[in-house]
């Protein structure tokens, strides 16, 4: 995309939060104001500020990194640790595939690493963190300098809607996300030219497609049961899509009987026929994310999985030369949906969080303020074939199919984006219960009038839970 791609797309996300497509949050009255402990930047040591250290990082204080080595493996800090080393001290990486299960003994004990990659099936609950004060506000990093040019602040070169998806209620911001995903279903493009498919933009084409596939024992769907919250990424825009961007809105503010609304209904009964017609790939409810997406790519089993824009980086080694990997939005349910077939669900993602009682926070947001410069944000592009969020890093750069597709997305969506906050808002009644509702449904355990009424009851004990922090639109 040209930098006058950006400018326009940049105009048009704001006039997408005006209409409401993409909210960004404001506590409730009710919610009690968090902080960020101390003065809010973090605890520990503090140097002298400086045109060239403008964060006041102490160089004598060494810097703990903690990675989560998941779909993006951890490399892509290596430049950004050698950088920081050069300029300001040692830097000490580490790295696990379960965070939680690592850090959260540390935190507790006051000795966190101190910036944390928090991603992952086991990622921390951010809201708790900022309700118990253990986390820094980052604003002073997003008012810094930015490397590539002084006059502008960090905030200034980031995508929209990249700030807001570290805000939880006010204007502080507890998380910096480095990666822009795009969300939607992922297939080879080859494969359905072989077979004379194109991609569905209804479900009644979805299903045609499914059937056809189903006598050449192809699974038309494939979806993770170990982790099933990728189903998300196919029903929640496509909630949106069916009914408006105020239906996920009203799931978000915990409204009653939200999940109950129409278009929650219509979504979830037709992901059910994907399974009732036997167009669900076999033995889906017992796969991970990898295990899908090896009989995806390598095997050809399936047509469709539901994914995240990071998958072309973690499925490259089982991914055939002539695959092209492609994602396209979520098809329509019928022509009297509420928003277009090019509507999707786009946001920023793989969050860094900065303990507030970490030993070097200020080094912490030195370490992200060299990440979000466009170098190192078009060597994350290029080495995890993912875009950043950094505007307009990923320029020049030679895209891989999946990615391109991603970006042509972006591009077409026009106004037309979605940004659900209940996964990020409510994180653990969302990743623990509710995606387990799903994947019960989707391996026909229960139906689609029973998972509503279950995801419905998991939102009202949400909503009537005092300790639990409430944000709205």
């Amino acid at each position: 995309m040209g930098s006058n791609s950006h400018v326009g797309r940049r105009d048009l996300i704001k006039r997408a939060v005006a209409l409401g497509l993409i909210s960004v949050p404001t506590v409730s009255a009710l919610s009690a104001c968090a902080s960020g402990g101390d003065d809010d930047n973090g605890g520990g040591a503090k140097g002298d500020k400086t045109d060239k250290n403008p964060l006041g990082v102490d160089k004598n204080a060494e810097l703990e990194v903690l990675m989560f080595d998941g779909g993006f493996g951890t490399k892509y800090v290596d430049d950004d640790a050698t950088a920081y080393q050069k300029n300001f001290g040692k830097v000490k990486t580490g790295s696990t595939e379960k965070i939680q299960s690592k850090v959260q003994g540390r935190m507790a004990a006051g000795d966190p690493p101190d910036l944390i990659n928090n991603s992952g099936d086991e990622a921390m609950d951010v809201p708790a963190l900022i309700t118990q004060q253990q986390l820094a506000d980052l604003t002073p990093l997003l008012d810094a300098p930015s490397i590539d040019d002084p006059n502008k602040t960090v905030r200034e070169t980031l995508r929209d809607g990249t700030v807001e998806m570290g805000q939880y209620g006010d204007e502080k911001v507890y998380r910096m996300n480095i990666a822009y995903s795009v969300f939607g279903l992922w297939y080879s493009q080859k494969l359905l030219d072989d077979n004379g498919w194109e991609y569905p933009k209804t479900w009644d084409d979805m299903l045609a497609i499914c059937a056809d596939a189903k006598k050449q024992n192809i699974a038309g769907f494939a979806y993770t049961g170990v982790y099933p919250q990728y189903l998300g990424f196919s029903m929640l825009p496509m909630i949106g899509k069916v009914g408006g961007a105020e239906v996920l809105d009203a799931i978000d503010n915990l409204e009653p009987n939200a999940w109950k609304h129409d278009a929650v209904k219509g979504v979830m009964e037709a992901h059910y026929e994907l399974y009732d017609k036997g167009y669900v790939l076999k033995n889906s409810p017992g796969k991970t994310h990898t295990d899908v997406q090896t009989d995806w790519t390598e095997r050809g089993n399936c047509i469709f999985i539901p994914n995240g824009s990071w998958v072309e980086n973690e499925s490259k080694d089982t991914t055939p030369p002539d695959f092209q990997m492609t994602v396209a939005p979520s098809p329509n349910l019928d022509s009297s949906d509420a928003m277009p077939f090019e509507t999707i669900w786009a946001q920023a993602g793989e969050p860094f969080i900065v303990p507030a009682k970490g030993k070097n926070s200020v080094g912490a947001m030195e370490f992200l303020r060299n990440m979000l410069s466009k170098k190192s944000a078009a060597g994350f592009t290029e080495l995890v074939s993912s875009l950043a969020c950094v505007e307009g890093s990923e320029e020049g750069l030679q895209l891989g199919t999946g990615l391109t597709t991603a970006v042509g997305l972006l591009d077409g969506a026009g106004e037309n984006f979605l940004n659900p906050r209940f996964p990020d808002w409510y994180p653990t009644p969302y990743r623990e219960k509710i995606v387990f509702v799903w994947g019960d449904m989707m391996k026909g355990g229960i139906k689609p009038a029973e998972a509503i009424d279950k995801i419905q009851g998991i939102a009202d004990e949400t909503a009537q839970d005092d300790s639990i922090t409430k944000y709205k639109h």
